[in-house]
């Protein structure tokens, strides 16, 4: 059952119980803005300002809510699964009501997309909170992913500046990969196809169970991502590509951050030394072999894995391994940048050039409908100079 929405504290009040910053003294006159991503495995609500050709973050806020648990077996959400959502969306409610905002995105992708109930959930999340949840295609998912990668593909300090990039995305439910043409001289990047997998780190460990931890079920795992893989091979001709140096391989998910971080050696998780690094595929896949030979006791008490993405993390793994013996290069650039970063960077294009309309005084969420843009994408501050 869903709850009453917190109503919002009186002025002063209740700002520490949610570690939220008062947003009344901040030093920001431009307009906020928040993009909300409701994924299989992760509630994230970003508030940013504008900031030179990008914005800086103000408040962030995620929350492991594992929304797609069991939907591979019945084709529905769960109760424990939305009553987890529903506590981390009305959250989310709070925290956008305090920062006083111009506008919002919020949006849900694969198990919403897949659950037969999924429509009806966002319905009930909407007549409780006030927040308006658009279910996405994965085309939109992919493009959404590129944009928010789209200033490391441009800049010569992270990525080397090739004609093609390939993105991949895995997520809880799904994985998106995109098959991209860089125009570098103006900036710009198109989508020439995309693939979205209905395999995610919480599908396929749900299918594999406690196999998942064992080399052989790890093999069985790679093996039925990578056939699955072959027929997007047989229409683009990406190897190709690659034979001639034309590819950069991109990868922005937690499955190749958390690689990159251990690969790292990091005791505490570095952003600005994981965003646009070049992680060696050597070096990434001597990491899963050692990863493959620990149990699921051992990734727990891993000081990179930890007890949440211990369950996760061997499948993300396959489908890392499943990409690159598709498309074998020598090195992927890492991106810790999601969704709600292309969300925001949109709203902001966009909204640069076009007249505000007041929102109410009260809490009336206006819903920016996601298009995407034509023009040159912006870079983001938070990447690492």
């Amino acid at each position: 059952m869903l709850h009453d929405v917190p109503r919002p504290a009186a002025p002063g009040q209740g700002l520490q119980m949610f570690g939220m910053p008062d947003f009344r003294r901040l030093p920001y006159a431009a307009p906020l803005y928040a993009a909300l991503d409701l994924g299989t495995h992760n509630c994230r609500l970003m508030v940013a300002a504008p900031a030179g050709r990008g914005f800086r973050v103000i408040d962030s806020f995620s929350r492991v809510v594992r929304l797609g648990e069991g939907l591979h077996h019945t084709g529905r959400l769960g109760h424990e699964a939305m009553e987890r959502t529903a506590d981390a969306l009305r959250a989310c409610a709070v925290r956008m009501r305090r920062a006083g905002l111009r506008k919002y995105t919020a949006i849900a992708t694969e198990a919403c997309r897949r659950a037969e109930n999924g429509p009806a959930f966002l319905d009930g999340i909407r007549d409780e909170t006030g927040l308006s949840i658009s279910i996405i295609s994965a085309r939109e998912e992919a493009e959404l992913a590129l944009t928010s990668c789209a200033s490391l593909l441009h800049d010569g300090r992270f990525s080397p500046l090739r004609e093609r990039a390939l993105l991949f995305d895995i997520g809880g439910g799904s994985t998106e990969i995109a098959w991209v043409r860089t125009d570098h001289a103006r900036r710009r990047q198109s989508l020439i196809g995309y693939l979205s997998l209905p395999m995610g780190v919480i599908t396929i460990s749900e299918q594999m169970g406690d196999a998942a931890f064992t080399p052989e079920g790890y093999g069985r795992m790679v093996s039925m991502v990578r056939q699955r893989l072959e027929a997007f091979e047989d229409v683009h001709c990406i190897r190709r590509e690659i034979a001639s140096g034309n590819v950069v391989l991109m990868g922005t998910s937690g499955t190749v951050t958390t690689l990159a971080s251990v690969a790292m050696g990091q005791v505490r998780y570095d952003r600005a030394m994981i965003d646009g690094a070049t992680l060696p595929m050597e070096q990434a896949l001597a990491v899963i072999r050692r990863l493959n030979g620990m149990d699921r006791a051992g990734l727990s008490g891993h000081v990179g894995i930890g007890p949440d993405r211990a369950r996760y993390i061997m499948a993300g793994c396959a489908i890392f391994e499943a990409i690159q013996q598709a498309w074998s290069v020598p090195e992927v650039v890492v991106a810790d940048r999601g969704l709600r970063d292309g969300m925001l960077l949109r709203m902001i294009d966009r909204s640069s050039r076009i007249a505000f309309q007041p929102v109410p005084s009260s809490f009336s969420p206006v819903r920016h409908k996601l298009k995407p843009t034509s023009g040159p994408l912006h870079e983001t501050t938070t990447s690492r100079p």
